[in-house]
């Protein structure tokens, strides 16, 4: 999976999840198969992740504002946005960007990523914690400035009309 993630930490998460898999199947597996259905799952594994990350890195293409009426500096501002946070999604560690888009894109909650992970839900909670640390870290100033601009420009509206 390495040659194909490019990711050594993805490559060795993979891994043990494929192996996972086949230890929970031990019962049903024929022996003469089992080289070709281990590297069947470690491919279905890896592709199911790029889909959910794909969706996650997608999330803004399909996000549209509310407001149909945005001005020329708000576009930018959401664009600048919108940038920041997929570069601070791709700087993530890949454990914790897992369990991330896994709450905040599948809409799973701790216990269920807890299980789908083979994890504790304090290690989830650990992760998720980080995670959103991480896009703290990432985003404050890109934040505190879109934030003040946007302040700004609505303050100014309204004192304009």
């Amino acid at each position: 999976m390495f040659y194909r993630s490019g990711n050594e930490e993805l490559a060795t998460d993979i891994a043990q999840d494929t192996f996972l898999r086949l230890w929970e199947k031990r019962e049903t597996i024929r022996l003469e198969t089992v080289k070709g259905l281990l590297l069947k799952m470690a491919t279905d594994v890896y592709i199911t992740r790029y889909h959910k990350e794909k969706r996650a890195f997608n999330f803004f293409n399909t996000f549209v504002p509310r407001e149909t009426s945005l001005t020329p500096e708000d576009q930018l501002n959401y664009k600048q946005l919108k940038s920041a946070y997929e570069e601070a999604l791709r700087s993530m560690p890949e454990k914790q960007r897992v369990v991330f888009l896994m709450n905040r894109i599948d809409e799973l909650k701790y216990r269920e990523i807890a299980d789908q992970l083979g994890l504790s839900v304090k290690a989830i909670e650990k992760r998720m914690s980080q995670a959103l640390e991480h896009l703290k870290q990432q985003l404050k100033d890109k934040v505190s400035h879109i934030v003040l601009l946007i302040l700004t420009s609505c303050l100014f509206r309204r004192f304009k009309n």
